[in-house]
């Protein structure tokens, strides 16, 4: 948004900023290579914040411990050279677009052809996706688009394109020129996905994510609550639910110990697929398996099964939902309300597990109190290597962690009868497995801990108890569907968040002064102050409105990509109906439309999304899509009739898309009001843009 703003002030300039675009395209392209490569080859920590007692958790940048060797890079500083690098990627675009705006005098019939064009790269993004194309053609298309403007120029030029277009399609394939073992690069819908057939490992954006094990594989993870569950005298879970069911694990030790019924719930198409393929135990051919690539939630509020046995299987997706919002993929499956969905989908006495590497206590305790609050009781919480007590300001590091609720009573009468469970590592574990309350017999574990713990062999004996999740002084807010903040200790904007927002500012002020100021040198008062302040604001409270429609109609239908790319597409079109609405009618005066904008946002934030779960389809979809959508028609119908008036469609357009940076921004307060009410904030935004209009009104009366 900051390199098209860029690009639409500067389209009065003589020099063609879209000449330089593929140069800098390599440079970016490059560093990101270079990047890469370094954190792979050397001892270099990328810093994001302090991940030992963090504010928010990212996954995949835990505490490392730092030598005077080590070579640290602040997040914030490699981050801001990206944001710099792509936004100058986008100048060029952006120029071109001006210009085109500033040649059609009709300013609402350019502004028209632009969102005809945002509707086809929607299709077009969602093409790439249902394919799971590579950036080779990400890339490709991009080159076609540069060579319409650039091969009608002269020979050098023309030369010069063509070899920087060839180092572009290079540069976005290179990892797979480059030997790297027997590792192939898959592209999904969500990720970047490096696999490792030998051992069958799975990367997605460069962290480690899963290794498909077979049921023989002595790592307990995956057969514990089965074995636990059998040790406490209960028979084998029969209908089982896994959430996340990735490459297979947990859907292979669910068939071995029983399991007469598995839905297997994942997201992602590549990661299924892989493990339909290749793993040892092929669990996805088992007739007993049905799979389902959805969102778990969106599968919780579907179904109408119940099962014995739920379980959120390693569910960290390590991406973002999407570019408009600060949630994670899988946010939504921790919130107080995704808890009452898993205890409506659970038998009588049916089980729910969720277990991962969660890295900090305050994380653990704020998923006890949604289990508590769901469920009525706590959770019987299990730490691998096991601990008496978690606190809230605990790091988990890297030890696992289990919490098993729902109808736990069998299982905490028998810690209550032998407050300690013990596994033989290294060793298979089914149904030969000896029961751990009862095996090793008391004089064998007396003798096992007679032993020095220096001198115990390495892995012999695994032994662990219920560990007590405390609060402490600190009351940690529940995560609900309108804060789903479980990675975020409290409502508050981290100091990593600012400063890079503060990166961002800094950057864009730096790249937008310069052509602010030769622009109003040169356009003189063609369009007021007030007029510019419009488009600035209109902007900004689009991107915060916008945000709140894909964050929460993916709440109600699912946040797999296919819903966010028909929500934009969605978005796109009311713009559209806006456009032809007043093409049509011919507003004069705006008053009435800004008074619809600001009752229907003041309605969309005071009525809950989740207050139409449970409805008929019908019903639900027409009344979560009037909540989201009428607000944009209203929005689309100002700024189209304001951007109609405008004297300069290129400067216009700059303002409107740059307040749209400042909007984005903005989401960050998300993190302390939630969604549904940053709709309050939109409403400001779009109140000073209002402000803006009648002083500019006020000023044309004036002369």
């Amino acid at each position: 948004m900051l390199g098209i703003s860029v690009g639409c002030l500067a389209a009065n300039r003589k020099q063609n900023f879209l000449a330089w675009t593929p140069f800098v395209l390599i440079a970016g392209l490059g560093s990101a290579h270079l990047v890469e490569w370094q954190r792979r080859l050397s001892n270099s920590v990328i810093d994001v914040g302090n991940q030992a007692s963090p504010q928010m958790v990212f996954f995949g940048v835990e505490y490392q411990a730092r030598d005077i060797s080590s070579f640290v890079i602040p997040i914030e500083v490699l981050c801001g050279y990206f944001f710099l690098m792509i936004a100058l990627v986008m100048v060029g675009p952006g120029q071109q677009l001006g210009r085109s705006l500033a040649r059609i005098p009709n300013r609402l019939e350019g502004y028209t052809i632009d969102i005809l064009g945002s509707l086809t790269g929607v299709a077009l993004f969602a093409a790439c996706s249902f394919f799971e194309l590579s950036p080779l053609w990400w890339f490709g298309f991009v080159t076609a688009g540069f060579a319409y403007f650039l091969l009608r120029a002269n020979l050098a030029r023309r030369l010069a394109f063509a070899a920087a277009s060839a180092v572009v399609l290079v540069l976005s394939i290179l990892p797979l020129l480059i030997p790297s073992g027997n590792a192939r690069e898959i592209w999904s819908p969500y990720y970047r996905i490096d696999y490792q057939p030998d051992p069958k490992l799975i990367t997605v954006n460069l962290i480690g994510h899963q290794q498909m094990q077979s049921h023989q594989s002595p790592f307990p993870a995956y057969a514990l609550p089965h074995l636990i569950n059998r040790d406490a005298g209960q028979k084998p879970f029969e209908d089982v639910l896994i959430i996340g069911a990735g490459s297979g694990n947990d859907v292979s030790r669910a068939l071995a110990w029983g399991a007469r019924h598995v839905d297997a719930v994942e997201i992602d198409p590549v990661i299924q697929r892989l493990g339909k393929q290749d793993h040892p135990d092929h669990p996805y051919d088992d007739p007993r398996v049905s799979v389902h690539l959805n969102d778990g939630r969106n599968f919780l509020r579907k179904s109408t099964r119940q099962y014995d046995l739920i379980v959120y299987a390693l569910v960290d997706s390590l991406v973002l939902h999407s570019s408009h919002s600060n949630i994670r993929l899988e946010s939504y499956l921790f919130t107080r309300q995704a808890m009452d969905d898993v205890r409506m989908r659970l038998k009588p006495n049916g089980v729910f597990v969720m277990y991962n590497y969660f890295r900090q206590g305050w994380i653990v305790s704020r998923l006890q109190n949604a289990v508590r609050a769901a469920f009525g009781a706590d959770a019987l919480v299990l730490n691998l290597p096991s601990r008496n007590t978690l606190g809230p300001d605990e790091s988990l590091g890297g030890d696992f962690t289990m919490l098993i609720a729902g109808a736990n009573g069998a299982i905490r009468e028998a810690f209550d009868q032998e407050p300690e469970y013990w596994l033989r590592g290294g060793r298979q574990l089914d149904s030969q497995t000896l029961n751990g309350f009862r095996y090793p017999l008391p004089e064998e574990r007396a003798a096992w801990r007679a032993i020095p713990p220096e001198q115990r062999p390495a892995g012999e004996w695994q032994q662990f108890r219920p560990t007590r999740v405390t609060v402490g002084r600190e009351t940690l807010r529940l995560a609900t569907d309108d804060w789903p903040m479980l990675y975020l200790r409290e409502p508050s904007i981290p100091g990593l968040s600012l400063r890079g927002g503060g990166v961002m500012a800094a950057i864009a002020l730096f790249l937008l002064l310069p052509f602010l100021r030769r622009s109003a040198a040169a356009v003189g008062a063609s369009d007021s102050t007030g007029a510019l302040v419009q488009m600035f604001f209109l902007g900004a409270g689009f991107m915060l409105v916008e945000t709140k429609a894909v964050v929460h109609m993916a709440l109600l239908f699912g946040g797999t990509w296919i819903v966010n790319s028909v929500v934009i597409f969605a978005v796109l079109v009311m713009i559209l109906i806006a456009n032809l609405f007043v093409f049509a009618v011919t507003p004069v005066r705006l008053g009435p439309y800004y008074a619809g904008l600001f009752l229907s946002l003041t309605i969309s934030a005071l009525v809950p999304m989740e207050y139409f779960l449970g409805m008929e389809r019908a019903v639900q979809i027409a009344g979560a899509s009037a909540l989201a959508f009428v607000p944009i028609l209203f929005a689309g119908v100002i700024f189209a009739v304001s951007f109609s008036r405008v004297a300069e469609a290129d400067r216009a357009f700059g303002f409107n898309i740059a307040g749209a940076m400042v909007g984005g921004l903005a989401e960050y307060s998300s993190m302390v009001l939630g969604f549904r009410y940053l709709l309050f904030v939109a409403i400001g935004l779009y109140a000073a843009s209002l402000v803006g209009m009648l002083y500019a009104e006020t000023r044309r009366e004036l002369l």
